[in-house]
């Protein structure tokens, strides 16, 4: 009985004991399986945090009067911020209350046919007539340091070189222009000032010369050994000489032996204004999206050049960029092969621009007439010269590496503003050498708020995948938008366009 009850109490503890082994073997498994799965779902917030920080990339309009190193007044219009997915209307896109894209302290890059011309340093931000604009200064874009160029630096001990060296010479058993008995080169002048330390091991001159001054030349009153650059020796800690009256002691700083010595007084440290209107939207929501920042100054400064008021007459216009990304500059202008090609497309653009504005009649001009005068001379009639073309303007841009010319022409028609046709085209050569029209905007004064009038501004990479898209002004009577056209394949699409009354334009503006 005893072996018996023995051995179930035996038997039940091993498998109690394997129960306990499974469970921990499950508990292990688990807790593997929930860190696993912590992991992921951590890894998984991660990129999601790091995924809702977009990368913007801002295109606005700068405008201004007059030269741009000296603008007179000038305005920043903001287009289209890319959020990495899609285009969006830069005068609304996170406006709390201004747009991110007229936020104080952002940098945008000036261009033209993609070369970078220059800097535009938002300061503020205001609204003109509805719409929000920035206000800043231009500056130019600095320039490149020089590379300093590479000396190469004689280190070796070689006595019969001529090459100068910066080095004591190898068995000199003094200090080198000193006057040491293994000094070489003639003997050194007594009272010429050196910059070596002296060979005397010699503390503090004697006599009325400033010790604290030694190896200096002569001292305060050119007397006493002390004047002859003899100072301490290696190691050693100058000693001040305590028998000297006060106001004089060694070592005393050169404005303390002259009053009237001007110095430099280090001031009281500046600490940030926290008032500043520009640090509010840090305070308010440090996560917000930027655009290149320039040098911040806070709020409005006396300095920002004052803003734009309708369209006066001589406006300049530059496309602008701001994107916290150094890309590289892209130039958009294209290079013809041939000069004669680009006058002769030229032409052939000029010659259907006016025929979209009426101004060519439908049939061919005729062939010029032979008069013959009395007295039997010949005399040709010259053939009618063609209607003017007003305000023209002729680009001819490479919208990517590799392609073909792409030719854009603006114009309209002479007389009076009320009878005026506006023009645009947008043209490609063909395979053959031939023009190729594929996109035609015309309108009249009377239509410009139903089809307003296009003006080119430039073109610019608004999504930064090295492509080049058309900006054109949409102008009307008492509005005026912006649209981004993108060239492909013989034809011209519309990628994106501002707002209704994006902004709007002055009364007293034509």
């Amino acid at each position: 009985m005893t072996f018996s009850k023995h051995y179930g109490r035996a038997g039940r503890g091993a498998s109690g004991i394997a129960r306990d082994r499974l469970w921990i073997a499950l508990a292990v498994l688990g807790a593997l399986a929930m860190g696993t799965l912590a992991r992921a779902q951590y890894r998984s917030q991660t990129d999601q945090k790091d995924k809702e920080v977009p990368a913007l990339r801002a295109v606005a309009v700068v405008e201004w009067t007059g030269d741009l190193t000296k603008a007179k007044t000038s305005r920043l219009v903001p287009v289209t911020v890319y959020d990495g997915e899609q285009l969006q209307d830069g005068g609304v896109y996170l406006a709390r209350p201004e747009p991110v894209a007229v936020y104080g302290g952002t940098e945008y890059i000036l261009q033209k046919d993609g070369a970078r011309i220059g800097l535009f340093d938002v300061k503020s931000a205001g609204q003109e007539l509805g719409s929000w604009i920035g206000l800043g200064t231009w500056k130019a874009m600095p320039a490149a340091k020089p590379k300093a160029p590479d000396f190469a630096q004689k280190v070796d001990d070689d006595e019969r070189s001529d090459r100068p060296v910066l080095h004591r010479k190898m068995g000199s058993s003094g200090d080198s222009g000193g006057s040491g008995s293994g000094a070489k080169g003639p003997p050194p002048d007594p009272d010429r000032p050196t910059l070596h330390k002296s060979s005397t091991s010699e503390s503090a001159g004697s006599g009325n010369g400033d010790s604290g001054n030694a190896g200096n030349g002569q001292g305060q009153n050119g007397q006493g050994q002390g004047g002859q650059g003899q100072g301490p020796t290696t190691g050693s800690a100058p000693t001040p000489d305590t028998s000297k009256p006060s106001g004089k002691e060694s070592g005393s700083s050169p404005s303390a032996s002259d009053p009237d010595r001007p110095a430099l007084k280090r001031g009281k440290a500046q600490q940030e204004d926290e008032g500043f209107v520009e640090s509010l939207p840090n305070a308010i929501d440090p996560n917000r999206p930027r655009l290149m920042r320039g040098k911040s100054t806070g709020g409005v400064t006396a300095d920002a050049t004052p803003t734009l008021v309708g369209m006066p007459a001589g406006m300049e216009q530059a496309v602008a960029v701001s994107d916290p990304r150094n890309k590289p500059e892209h130039p958009w202008d294209y290079s013809w092969a041939d000069p004669a090609d680009e006058l002769k497309m030229k032409a052939q653009l000029e010659d259907a621009a006016r025929k979209a504005l009426g101004l060519e009649p439908t049939t061919p001009p005729p062939a010029p007439k032979r008069n013959v005068t009395t007295k039997g001379r010949v005399r040709m009639t010259e053939a009618p010269q063609p209607a003017p073309l007003v305000d023209e303007v002729f680009r001819v841009f490479e919208l990517a590496y590799g392609s073909g010319a792409t030719m854009v022409l603006t114009a309209h028609t002479d007389g009076p503003p009320a009878q005026q046709k506006f023009v645009t085209l947008i043209a490609q050569p063909d395979l053959y050498g031939s023009l190729l029209v594929f996109f035609k905007s015309v309108t009249d004064e009377a239509h410009l708020d139903d089809k307003p009038r296009m003006r080119l501004v430039d073109a610019v990479d608004a999504l930064a995948d090295n492509r080049g898209e058309l900006l054109f002004e949409l102008r009307g009577k008492t509005q005026r938008q912006f649209a981004l056209y993108r060239v492909l394949r013989g034809t011209a699409t519309e990628l994106f366009v501002t707002g209704s009354g994006a902004t709007s334009i002055a009364a007293e503006s034509n």
